[in-house]
């Protein structure tokens, strides 16, 4: 047990910013929080950040294993619940194939609890039917900054913005969702950095923006494309850096010619003088920055809409250098940890394709591993119950959080097998044939990526409730069981093999960690780590542009955007747990602009019914003229009132992301 009064350094479990925090430890309770003076903290933290004992050490943890008997749970051992769990998993397997087995991992678990639960579903299940909940949010920035620039990940680092001259924001709430992102931005605008932002809403980052460009939902790219034809069509472009390093400028040149900003104005709906101001304002930048989320990239054209960002930072040579870049905020702790470590159905760690690498991976592993490719996320979800008939769901709730809801439930209470780990009870866990206690970030040893490729130590603080484990060793157990050999001492034993196997991790040990995280690319134990990439060159060669139109947008009743509060995180299991938190905002709300709500009889406060082709859910309306006539407002963190219940089952076609972001909703007066 950890001595009293201690005080341990390591990494917030929320979303994907990787602040340092130290846990103040008495009595093997984490009795409070503060933050580190390292960046990206620099002595700060956000209002959950500052909450994270309530939710540690809260009662409601999940403290043993539990195996359903009929129509209850029954408290079981560690023993009895990874041979009952082996056995249905290998009796599914020798029945119905590999393939009718899966398994989603977590952003919130570390890089070496990733690892090892990957390694689990195709060393020892035989299948590459893995993925984790990137598929629900940065899918699109994998797919299309890896294929144009060669790495799907953040350029730069954090602290970089505050060397830019201009800072264009789009697509993310920041100040509410990644407030230390959001700190470093508004630094820079007090030395004399513009800030464009562009959303659907007026969020407290558009009301301290130079130019806030009200869009349309889901006509990014129409503006995209019209200020790269402003940038193109008024010398703003970078000749030498775009003949030196990239392809396909030539036809994007051609075809962007009709994104004028009279054009956009009729699709987006901003004024044609703004859309050129903000063009202006980025190509004459010295250093121009992008930042965005999930507002771009949660459609069913997410991977264009990533794309339209690249050609626009090629464009104007805004790559490779310090205050410039591309910025996807992560919304998890570990979302980029879990696409590093491989928990993705094409590709084993550091992106190494299952199509190229699986010798490799055999050799290491002395197993044969599986050929055929692997089902994402929601296609896993879409063949639970027929194809898929046991899963194995690591510290995720898609009852709350995958798209269709009601289709889901149908789906995870269809399968003959469901287990999920987790920290507390959830939608998802009040389905499983076995519910696995898990140790939280702060009671194991590990490591966890930020969104800015920065891998870090999370650090054991006290003990875990009951009989919890890290999931590490609970991934090892299982191994084991099959046959795997697993004989790790430690989660740094596991990260040795991890780098061993991974090139862009080769230089990274629990060892050198403790001096201070390392951004990959760090191939050797000599590497410094890489902060800024694409210095002196891209992985794929030469960057490639490539041109996207905007897709049809019909204008409906109205356009539901779903997102978050900033009181809240993901499906709630944590923060709804903090009664400073929920008191702050206690149910679900949608956001109405006045003059729609008059019209409809809606007051503020007033319960509505809104209404998809997926389902029906209440809330209560909330009056606010942040969002224009004909937009709506929703976070999905309630059960009470599931926001996923309304979305559809639509996927982008290059990354299969669903189209979370925006649904088309009728909206009426309970009781009307």
């Amino acid at each position: 047990m950890v001595m009293a009064l201690d005080a341990i350094e390591t990494t917030c479990v929320y979303c994907g910013c990787g602040c340092g925090i130290y846990l103040h430890v008495d009595n093997n309770r984490v009795n409070a929080v503060t933050p580190s003076l390292k960046p990206p903290a620099r002595g700060r933290l956000c209002a959950k950040g500052w909450l994270l004992p309530d939710f540690v050490g809260h009662p409601d943890r999940l403290r043993e294993p539990m195996m359903r008997k009929g129509d209850r749970y029954v408290q079981t051992s560690w023993s009895e619940a990874l041979s009952f769990i082996a056995k249905s998993l290998a009796e599914i397997k020798r029945d119905s194939g590999p393939d009718a087995l899966a398994v989603l991992t977590s952003a919130k678990a570390t890089n070496e609890e990733n690892y090892l639960l990957m390694k689990l579903g195709r060393a020892a299940l035989g299948t590459n039917n893995i993925d984790n909940v990137a598929r629900l949010c940065h899918a699109p920035t994998l797919f299309a900054l890896g294929a144009s620039l060669g790495s799907g990940s953040m350029t730069n680092p954090i602290e970089s913005l505050l060397h830019s001259d201009v800072i264009m924001i789009i697509g993310s709430n920041t100040t509410e969702q990644h407030p230390a992102v959001a700190l470093h931005i508004m630094e820079a605008r007090r030395n004399g950095a513009k800030i464009i932002v562009v959303d659907p809403r007026r969020t407290q980052i558009a009301e301290i923006a130079d130019l806030h460009l009200q869009i349309r939902p889901g006509t990014d790219i129409a503006l995209l494309n019209a200020i790269l034809n402003i940038v193109i069509r008024e010398g703003m472009i970078d000749e030498d850096f775009i003949r030196s390093r990239t392809d396909g400028f030539d036809a994007v040149r051609d075809r962007i010619a009709e994104y004028t900003p009279e054009a956009a104005e009729r699709i987006c709906g901003v004024p044609a003088e703004r859309i050129h101001d903000a063009a202006v304002m980025y190509g004459s930048a010295g250093t121009a920055a992008i930042v965005y989320a999930m507002g771009i990239t949660q459609h069913a054209h997410g991977t264009d809409n990533v794309q339209a960002i690249a050609n626009l930072a090629l464009a104007t040579g805004n790559l490779g250098r310090d205050g410039a870049g591309i910025y996807p905020l992560r919304g998890h702790h570990n979302v980029q940890g879990a696409c590093d470590m491989g928990a993705l159905p094409d590709y084993y760690t550091g992106y190494q394709r299952v199509s190229e690498f699986r010798e490799k991976f055999e050799a290491a592993w002395n197993v044969e591993l599986p050929e055929s490719h692997g089902r994402t996320a929601v296609e896993i979800m879409g063949s639970a119950g027929s194809e898929i008939r046991g899963m194995y769901i690591s510290g995720e709730n898609p009852a709350l959080s995958y798209p269709n809801g009601s289709r889901i439930r149908k789906a995870l209470e269809s399968l003959d097998l469901l287990v999920v780990a987790d920290i507390f009870p959830t939608e998802t866990t009040r389905m499983a044939d076995v519910v696995l206690p898990i140790a939280s970030f702060a009671e194991k040893y590990g490591t966890v990526t930020s969104t800015e490729r920065k891998v870090q130590l999370i650090r054991k603080a006290i003990d875990p409730p009951g009989s919890a484990l890290p999931e590490w060793i609970v991934a090892a157990k299982l191994l084991e069981i099959f046959g795997i050999p697993a004989g790790y001492d430690s989660s740094a034993d596991v990260m040795r093999e991890i780098a061993a196997l991974t090139p862009s991790y080769g230089g990274i040990t629990h060892e050198r960690l403790e001096r201070g995280g390392i951004h990959w690319p760090c191939p050797t134990e000599t590497h410094p780590g890489t902060p800024v990439l694409y210095r002196d060159g891209f992985p794929r060669g030469r960057a490639l542009f490539r041109h996207v139109d905007q897709r049809r947008c019909e204008k409906e009743m109205f356009t539901l955007i779903i997102g978050r509060s900033q009181y809240h995180f993901h499906t709630g299991s944590m923060t709804r747990r903090v009664c400073i938190l929920e008191r702050e905002v206690p149910e679900a709300f949608v956001d109405i602009n006045p003059e729609d709500a008059a019209a409809l009889g809606i007051r503020n406060g007033t319960g509505v019914i809104l209404e998809s082709g997926s389902g029906t859910i209440r809330a209560r309306a909330r009056l606010s003229d942040s969002v224009n006539s004909g937009t709506l407002f929703m976070p999905f963190h309630f059960r009470e009132s599931p926001a996923n219940m309304l979305t559809g089952w639509q996927l982008d076609p290059h990354s299969k992301v669903p189209a979370l972001k925006i649904t088309s909703v009728s909206i009426r007066r309970e009781g009307a």
